[in-house]
């Protein structure tokens, strides 16, 4: 338990980000008296590069990341800090090859972009899916983590604790949109950041340095935990041609086709800052391994020389110790009274933000992707007021995920495996639809309907049948076979259903491979093509150190 100070900082820090948020979305940052439903949902379309920046990184590192990732460096090494390095190459790909169509078309949202490039058919699925995964992967198993450290830390009922965090998040995203959302993701994301160097020196420090940490793990045979790269006969279940062939399926729906993720680029002022915000966050990816999974290798090798006790995490019925709470024991040993706090204010911050970021998300595709679509005539308060009430549905529907997501051993496996299985129709679609001219309307569609009941199959399969071929099989190798299953067959489809392009179609795909770096870019260090290039060479010289 901890004690008054420490519970103090982190009530006045949800309170600070309460009134942050309710400012920042009445427009009082803004001289703004009416707000549209375009300023609502989208800031307005008046983003700037850092902004996006950060906010792109505040909704994709939450408290399950911070927790779970540390707990992965315990088990398995720098493993899974495969998804933070990788993360660079699809970041990359958004910014040269998704941003100018998503801005040029003027979407609001990712099915919307679908729909004019494909059908209303694709665009319904892909809303459908897209509120689903929000509930469930942005906000649930956010709930899940950010509940086990209030417990773990103060004591609190779980359920209670996240949900007396989750209305005052809803007010302030609820009341003020996006520009609420990535105004306190900005101040989030440094508060996230700040706590996560000091957990990461402190674990540095008491271990005494990188050498005596590298020194016991030589000692305990286990130097392959600083490998990001494992063979084929690794234990993880994630081998280097897992990793190669898996992630990009998983990493091009998330980063370039999920509207969570997506929508704060949709809200750029331009071209320009749009891909530039989406290239800055590809270099903040690089710092989650060296501050949020390194620490948990630390926590390992301190375990290993006596420094770390781990008797109040308990055993599971392999003898195994129970790795979810890591973390929080990590914060409650190694720093003191006034510290905690503060590192209890990071982890609310990641709580805070996904979930805010994924409200706002889902807020929109209700009122533009359902609403609007059956109410053409709508008014911009009526399409807020919709948007409104589904993020409070969604909000409670989050809640009762909650005692089914705790079955999972380790939650960032969970929302891996979640997303192996419904990604790849989705990557699928969105990579034909911009590189291939051919790609048809009904393909589209039949692969998005059949992609998505064969996602579903397999993952019950697995879950049922966990000894058969299926249920052995690395999720990350099932998400690349499920995909190529899908290229497959919208190829077929789309020759048997020939495309017949509209006027905003034909605009929605790329002629030629290097017309992408041939858009208008800002002079010196700020020119996308300069950044896109260095962001690649510093991600390529890391993977050879730690290979």
């Amino acid at each position: 338990m901890l004690g008054n100070l420490d519970l103090g900082i982190a009530i006045f820090y949800i309170v600070l980000i309460l009134v942050v948020g309710i400012l920042a979305g009445s427009g009082r940052f803004k001289k703004v008296k009416e707000i549209s439903a375009e300023g609502y949902f989208l800031a307005g379309k008046t983003l700037r590069w850092p902004a996006i920046g950060l906010a792109l990184f505040a909704t994709n590192i939450s408290t399950v990341h911070l927790v779970s990732l540390a707990q992965s460096g315990f088990d398995t090494g720098l493993l899974n800090g495969n998804f933070e390095w990788l993360a660079a190459f699809t970041l990359i790909l958004l910014a040269l090859f998704f941003v100018p169509f998503y801005l040029k078309s003027g979407v609001t949202t990712l099915p919307d972009f679908l729909e004019r490039r494909y059908d209303r058919s694709s665009r319904d699925w892909l809303t459908f899916i897209s509120i689903l995964s929000a509930i469930v992967i942005h906000i649930a198993f956010s709930m899940l983590a950010g509940g086990i450290v209030l417990r773990t830390l103060f004591g609190f009922n779980m359920y209670l604790s996240i949900t007396v965090i989750c209305v005052i998040t809803g007010i302030y995203t609820i009341l003020g949109g996006l520009r609420a959302v990535v105004v306190t993701e900005s101040i989030q994301t440094i508060v996230l950041l700040a706590g996560a160097f000091i957990i990461s020196f402190a674990a540095f420090d008491k271990m005494g340095g990188w050498m005596p940490m590298k020194a016991v793990l030589a000692q305990d045979n286990a130097l392959d935990r600083l490998s990001m790269l494992r063979g084929s006969n690794d234990g993880s279940g994630m081998p280097w041609y897992a990793v190669l062939f898996g992630y990009p399926i998983l990493g091009i729906w998330y980063w370039c086709a999920d509207q969570t993720i997506v929508q704060r680029v949709l809200g750029a002022k331009d071209e320009n800052h749009g891909r530039v915000g989406a290239l800055f966050c590809g270099f903040l990816k690089i710092l989650p391994v060296f501050i949020f999974v390194l620490p948990g290798l630390f926590a390992y090798t301190l375990f290993k020389t006596g420094q770390l006790d781990l008797s109040s995490l308990g055993v599971d019925h392999q003898g195994q110790v129970n790795s979810k709470g890591i973390y929080t024991l990590m914060i409650t040993q190694l720093l003191p009274s006034g510290l905690i706090g503060v590192l209890v204010a990071a982890l609310l911050s990641g709580l805070m933000s996904q979930i805010s970021g994924a409200l706002n998300s889902i807020s929109t595709m209700v009122s533009y992707d359902i609403f609007k679509q059956r109410r053409p005539a709508a008014s911009d308060g009526q399409l807020i007021r919709i948007g409104k009430i589904a993020a409070v549905i969604a909000m409670g529907f989050s809640l009762t995920l909650l005692p089914l997501l705790d079955r999972y051993e380790s939650i960032f496996y969970g929302i891996n495996d979640v997303i192996a299985h419904i990604a790849p129709p989705i990557t699928c679609v969105f990579l034909l639809g911009v590189f291939w001219k051919g790609a048809s309307a009904t393909a589209a569609k039949l692969t998005l309907w059949i992609g998505s009941v064969l996602g579903v199959a397999v993952f019950l399969l697995n879950k049922l049948l966990p000894d058969s071929w299926v249920g052995q099989t690395p999720f990350m190798m099932m998400a690349f076979y499920l995909f190529l299953i899908c290229m497959l067959l919208q190829v077929l489809l789309s020759y048997k259903y020939p495309v017949q392009h509209t006027a905003q179609s034909r605009d929605l795909y790329w002629k030629n491979p290097v017309d992408p770096l041939r858009g208008k870019a800002w002079s010196g260090i700020g020119n996308y093509r300069i950044l896109s290039a260095l962001l690649l060479t510093i991600v390529v010289i890391l993977y050879v150190i730690f290979n």
